[in-house]
């Protein structure tokens, strides 16, 4: 029996299903290798599409319903040529090469694919370099042959501590400018990412890197697959930015959309060579009936080579670390999660499974670990499917991280629900670790979902309207300090209960006021809230300064404390154990290592010599979000050292009683010095 099953007596009931996928994606591995190692199979990126060899240019594609293919731009003036004519080489594969004279960098171009009965301008499927008239708003491919070579940095970058966890900065290079306008990836090299690496955090995360036609997708309604978002910049620009992180320490994990692809036909795959069916699904699968989209047909050795192909090839062109993989739920299910309540281990082996998609996100983690050992995966799944973040070998489906969705859901629910005096200081803490020991998480208070226009950031939630009037020193409203104080512990108790990394979307660290609405025509193409205000943080005079500068400091001590053990699948970060936990005071503490956090989420009551029994001996005060550098008030006193007082009843456990003061709305944490 593999260990996934053996280990957790629950699915046991189900060992044969395990086996079954697992058995199954060793079986698919071999029969679309014949033996071939995964990593040195999936080069479609080397072999089909354009490339410049050897003073002759070559495209290959593939298409088997197509009766001919020609070649159409710049170089022909976009007519019908017989000089850039494909001719079939066998397999549906079509092939064009060309003297070096026949076209030139920067040159537009697209295929023009004729099939029994019809024909269509399509964008080559592996096209590395899309773009978008200004005027006419067209897509075309583009001759994308500079001349030079970015230089390869991983040899350079900056090693960072072996041992630590994950601390991701969420973030979308278009909305990342202040100006109502795209930024670009260099705009986010020379202002973003200085930001990033004083905050702390080790690892970016961007999204809507692969090319898209609608902006406000916000990238998950992709065309094409291997071209970098033209609208952000170019590709060495692109590899510039991962270069300048890597140099910094900063690991860059991109969001990869392969749940689900762009309707368009002529920007994307949806009806390539004249048949719906060539990527994708026929009949009533074909379509995602939530996201407008079409579905992949995983069980197809051409698709699942464009995919593996598609995941190798963002490792090794750009050097990207790995990949926050969009759309799981969507993918695992034929009912795509959609009215699912998952509520128990049955809900995952119902015949609900698709075991084709399951298979190819299998073979993907294989792929991505084989290309790049100390790759990052992590899964956005909201099932809770057991095993997506166990190795393959024991039945899991490989991924080194899995999100923690539930948590912003909880806090969502509890901001809008639950009075402050019904907080569980203890529910609290059972919300922020009630997940499986054996599979990391990757934890969060709040990332772009909860900014989207119809929802509300955390802080927004906490404050509305006072923000706009009342962020200044000096000038609070009980609203506000209620928000601030609110919004540091919340992200304190995410970010200190991890069991692999936490994660913060761009601009929530400092308390980003209202929403992300992309430009769209309900807001007459409006960029007012595709952006972010950076100038609001760098004004000492808000309240803004002072979130960011907490967001900075814990960052800073967890990173610094949660060191242990590294291996592939994660951080072995020390256990949380509870030390207290009393609901009528609305405190709860817990010990991480040699740490103590203390939280009172009493909005009413402060604590005079309030008693955590804990390991005995000497504590000081390392974080405080009642200090006023942290727009708290400053109450308690945190230079005094603090030792237990003994108690007989615990000495031949060696506790005692931590005896502290303890503001209302406000957390402490505390380290054993001896």
């Amino acid at each position: 029996m593999l260990n996934l099953p053996s280990s957790d007596p629950y699915l046991r009931p189900y060992a044969n299903a395990i086996q079954g996928r697992y058995d199954y994606a060793l079986r698919k591995e071999q029969e679309i290798t014949l033996g071939t190692p995964l990593q040195d199979w999936a080069d479609g990126y080397l072999y089909f599409g354009l490339h410049h060899i050897k003073h002759q240019w070559i495209l290959r594609e593939w298409a088997p319903n197509a009766t001919a293919i020609y070649i159409k731009g710049d170089f022909n003036h976009w007519e019908k040529d017989e000089r850039y004519r494909l001719m079939p080489v066998g397999n549906g594969v079509w092939e064009a090469t060309m003297p070096e004279e026949a076209m030139k960098h920067g040159d537009l171009y697209k295929l023009l694919v004729e099939w029994q009965g019809g024909w269509g301008e399509r964008i080559p499927s592996y096209a590395r370099r899309v773009v978008q008239d200004e005027n006419t708003k067209i897509f075309s491919a583009q001759v994308w042959d500079p001349g030079t070579k970015v230089n390869k940095v991983r040899l350079d970058r900056k090693k960072s501590a072996k041992g630590e966890a994950l601390y991701i900065y969420e973030c979308h290079i278009g909305m990342s400018s202040e100006e109502e306008k795209v930024a670009t990836y260099e705009e986010f090299r020379v202002k973003v990412l200085p930001r990033v690496a004083k905050l702390g955090y080790n690892c970016i995360q961007i999204m809507a890197i692969q090319e898209h036609p609608y902006y406000g997708s916000f990238g998950y309604h992709v065309s094409n697959f291997f071209a970098a978002s033209s609208r952000f910049g170019t590709p060495e620009e692109l590899k510039a930015l991962i270069a300048d992180a890597h140099k910094r320490g900063i690991a860059v994990i991109m969001d990869i959309v392969h749940s689900h692809a762009v309707k368009n036909e002529i920007e994307g795959l949806g009806n390539f060579d004249g048949t719906p069916y060539q990527y994708f699904h026929e009949g009533i699968r074909r379509e995602h009936p939530a996201w407008d989209s079409l579905c992949f047909n995983y069980g197809k050795p051409e698709v699942l080579h464009f995919l593996l192909s598609n995941c190798k090839f963002w490792l090794e062109e750009y050097d990207f670390d790995g990949f926050r993989f969009d759309g799981v739920t969507s993918m695992m299910y034929l009912s795509h999660g959609l009215g699912e309540d998952f509520n128990g281990y049955g809900s995952y082996y119902n015949g609900n499974e698709d075991g084709d998609a399951i298979c190819y996100l299998t073979l993907a983690n294989k792929l991505i670990h084989q290309v790049k050992p100390e790759a990052i995966t992590i899964a956005e799944d909201m099932s809770g499917m057991p095993g997506l973040a166990c190795k393959i070998d024991d039945g899991g489906v490989g991924f080194d991280y899995r999100l923690a969705m539930g948590i912003p859901d909880f806090w969502i629910k509890y901001i809008k629900e639950v009075k402050d005096e019904d907080w569980k200081a203890g529910h609290i803490l059972y919300e922020m670790t009630n997940r499986r020991q054996d599979e990391k998480t990757i934890s969060y208070a709040e990332s772009h979902d909860q900014a989207l226009v119809g929802d509300k950031t955390i802080i927004f939630r906490l404050i509305d309207s006072d923000m706009y009037w009342h962020f200044e020193h000096g000038h609070s409203t009980f609203m506000v300090d209620r928000g601030i104080a609110l919004h540091k512990m919340i992200r304190l108790i995410t970010a200190a209960t991890i069991n692999g990394g936490y994660l913060n979307f761009m601009g929530n660290e400092f308390g980003h006021p209202e929403w992300i609405d992309f430009p769209r025509q309900g807001n007459d193409w409006s960029y007012k809230y595709a952006r972010r205000q950076w100038s609001l943080v760098d004004n000492p005079n808000y309240y803004f300064a002072d979130l960011d500068r907490f967001d900075a400091a814990m960052i800073a001590l967890l990173r610094k404390s949660f060191r242990a053990k590294k291996d592939r699948y994660g951080v072995h970060q020390p256990w949380v154990v509870k030390l207290w936990d009393n609901e009528g005071d609305q405190i709860v503490a817990f010990q991480r290592g040699k740490l103590v956090f203390v939280f009172n989420w009493n909005g009413n009551k402060s604590f005079t010599d309030y008693g955590i029994l804990t390991a005995e001996g000497k504590y000081k005060v390392v974080l405080n979000t009642d200090a006023k550098q942290f727009a708290g008030f400053g109450l308690a006193n945190d230079n005094i050292e603090h030792l237990t007082q003994p108690d007989p009843l615990y000495r031949k456990d060696h506790k005692g009683w931590l005896k502290l003061y303890l503001p209302a709305r406000s957390a402490v944490v505390l380290e054993q010095v001896d």
